[in-house]
């Protein structure tokens, strides 16, 4: 066993002695029952996983979980992060800015063009020196505004970062999220904003990031949107509902027909897990990141 699988295996052993719970294991045991095996995955799906909703490991701890586990990208990593997971020989399906990134100040207001705009301008050449192809993008709380002003005012914003993404190959997605429980007064909650967003912008370099998660919650009717809205669609998160939590039989998706809809549209890019697991132990979040990925695999 290798020096840092050995320390990973280690962490997951604290991680459980903390919490109270399998004080008995032995390395060899956690090897054998976390790690049996590596997923000998079907090539249809791009699987990845969000680092936020793992970052009880360090993001060098989650990458050597990604690979024994049996798939190569993580989410959501800064500039600053991307050496640890180039180090791994990982992949970073979906970036972020290297400053700070917000949710609720996006490009729907201009106020906050002149810095989103910046910092945009900054990661996109660092991107394309790293071969990443992946940008995420937010409109922004509504604060009062209607759809007709942020759609007019997220095109102005955008098409001053999307040449230079075009020339860079660089695709920026904006996540759709619900603003019913999690995201409050958020803008781009409604696939159809979003899509007339992309129609306006006319680019192959702009594209939603469908959260299926956040889609149930605001509008339901997943796969026939999948389905009706792909050419608009660049990216997938997953987590179930209610709850967002582990998607499995707890939960009210079924997963693996939506992985398969995803797949008969001709979509070739990463569909991301973004649950947050509730083992009461690393062995057991670890576990569920495996069995998510698994039945994503189609």
């Amino acid at each position: 066993m290798s020096t840092s699988r050995r320390n990973l295996i280690k962490q997951v052993a604290l991680g459980s002695l903390a919490l109270g719970g399998l004080s008995s294991f032995t390395d060899k045991e956690l090897d054998e029952e976390l790690f049996e095996k590596k997923l000998k995955l079907k090539g249809n799906i791009n699987h990845s996983v969000c680092y936020w909703t793992y970052n009880f490991l360090s993001l060098e701890e989650l990458c050597i979980a990604v690979k024994e586990i049996g798939f190569g990208a993580i989410d959501l990593v800064k500039p600053q992060e991307w050496p640890t997971l180039q180090k791994h020989g990982l992949y970073s399906s979906m970036c972020y800015i290297a400053g700070d990134v917000s949710l609720t100040k996006g490009f729907n207001h201009k106020e906050y063009h002149e810095g989103l705009i910046k910092e945009y301008l900054d990661v996109i050449p660092l991107m394309n020196k790293a071969g990443y192809k992946n940008l995420i993008c937010f409109s922004g709380n509504r604060n009062g505004m209607d759809d007709e002003t942020g759609l007019k005012n997220c095109v102005e914003g955008l098409q001053k970062i999307l040449p230079l993404a075009e020339k860079n190959g660089v695709t920026i997605q904006m996540e759709l999220l619900n603003s019913k429980i999690n995201h409050k007064d958020y803008m781009c909650d409604k696939t159809v904003w979003g899509v007339e967003l992309c129609k306006r912008l006319g680019s192959e370099n702009f594209k939603l990031l469908y959260d299926i998660y956040h889609m149930q919650v605001d509008e339901g009717d997943v796969i026939h949107t999948i389905k009706d809205n792909h050419q608009y669609l660049g990216h997938y998160h997953t987590a179930g509902v209610p709850g967002r939590h582990e998607i499995d039989e707890s939960q009210e998706l079924y997963y693996p027909a939506i992985m398969k809809a995803i797949i008969e549209t001709g979509f070739k890019d990463y569909v991301a897990q973004e649950f947050i697991p509730t083992g009461k132990d690393n062995k057991e979040k670890i576990a569920a990141l495996k069995d998510a990925v698994k039945r994503c695999d189609v």
